[in-house]
């Protein structure tokens, strides 16, 4: 079953287990989202879509040279030396997919051109014509829907990948994460949500119980690892990224994003020591995690619109509430089908949490343990 047809069920049944020892409960039980809409060709989508007929267009020893640089590693299509007015084009649509994911224009380049999948190597080798595509929506299409040399559509089937080679016109999801966690980080400020970033140094003492050490608490993430949903063989690699929240010293709350730029497939365990919640700045031992994966339609700039939205309503009441739900609540229901996508939730993580802890939305695990942070 594909992880954003389940994801609202799990949701709900995996919460219901994680409250049950939550060390708090939320103020209200997170609302059912109504059904979600057919989906439609996102504005991401549109674009790309657009390029791909572009692309395969474009006369046949350019396409050629393309597809050669292509299946050497994703070609940045602004760079890629084309011909003056397919250039133009590409330079139009750069800048339309800088407003449909609400970065700034100083972003640079988002359009890159892949080859489909390594195994179409040899064909193209053969000097086999490809077709080029752009990734679908929706991760439960059955179909995907390439172009030929003369704009006419090839159909192909989303589970079983083609013999014949594909070049797919993708978003550097990379750069695009990058840029707008930068953007989320200073929106966040301004609307004063800070970061938790170390500002107090705790002591504890050393094992010989007379000398101490100043530092603070972290969760350290030992291994991670997300379901296998075997996914269309056109999709790339997700960027992973995390909303870290709780309350500050202030009561106010606090947000951290944590990037995790290994977490590239399902189905695989990584090992990164990575430290995930710094509890420096916390008022409470306590805080949530919201991971959420960028496939290349996330609107940065209405997603963190929203989530300040609901943060900055949320009043500290003197006993620590689970902020997941507010969260959850701010990114519109049509996500849940759609990409830009939330992947799973970790309530309550403590400076004490050790162990596997499985995500409220059934979709994933960490396993974690606790991590003194010495100052120097």
């Amino acid at each position: 079953m594909n992880r954003r047809t389940f994801r609202r069920a799990a949701l709900a049944l995996g919460l219901a287990t994680t409250m049950a020892a939550a060390l708090a409960t939320p103020a209200h039980a997170r609302p059912d989202h109504p059904a979600p809409a057919p989906v439609v060709a996102s504005p991401v989508f549109a674009i790309t879509d657009g390029v791909a007929r572009q692309v395969a267009l474009t006369g046949r020893s350019e396409l050629t040279r393309l597809g050669v640089s292509a299946a050497n590693g994703p070609v940045d299509l602004l760079a890629a030396g084309v011909g003056a007015r397919l250039a133009g084009d590409l330079r139009a649509a750069n800048q339309r997919l800088l407003v449909a994911k609400g970065l700034p224009g100083g972003t640079g380049s988002l359009l890159r051109l892949r080859l489909a999948h390594p195994d179409m190597r040899a064909a193209l080798a053969r000097g086999e014509a490809p077709l080029v595509a752009a990734v679908p929506t929706d991760d439960s299409a059955t179909s995907v829907t390439a172009y030929d040399r003369s704009g006419g559509t090839v159909v192909l089937d989303a589970a079983r990948v083609p013999q014949r080679p594909v070049l797919v016109v993708d978003v550097d999801t990379e750069r695009a994460l990058s840029a707008g966690l930068a953007l989320m980080r200073d929106e966040l400020g301004v609307r004063g949500i800070g970061r938790a970033a170390p500002a107090r140094a705790a002591s504890r003492a050393s094992a010989d119980g007379v000398s101490a050490s100043a530092g603070y608490w972290a969760t350290k993430v030992d291994a991670v690892r997300l379901s296998d949903d075997e996914e269309p063989w056109i999709k790339g690699d997700a960027e992973i990224y995390n909303l870290v929240a709780g309350f500050g010293l202030d009561g106010k709350v606090k947000v951290d994003l944590v990037q995790m730029p290994y977490l590239d497939h399902d189905g695989t365990t990584y090992h990164p020591n990575q430290l995930l919640v710094h509890f420096s700045s916390y008022k409470y031992n306590l805080a949530d995690v919201v991971m959420m994966e960028d496939d290349g339609d996330t609107n940065y700039s209405s997603l963190v619109k929203a989530i300040a939205g609901a943060l900055l309503v949320i009043v500290d009441g003197g006993a620590y509430a689970p902020l997941v739900n507010a969260i959850l609540d701010a990114i519109p229901t049509s996500w849940y089908t759609d990409d830009p996508d939330f992947v799973d939730a970790w309530y309550t993580l403590s400076t004490a949490s050790s162990g596997r802890r499985h995500g409220a939305g059934a979709n994933g695990w960490m396993d974690v343990t606790p991590y003194w942070v010495e100052q120097f």
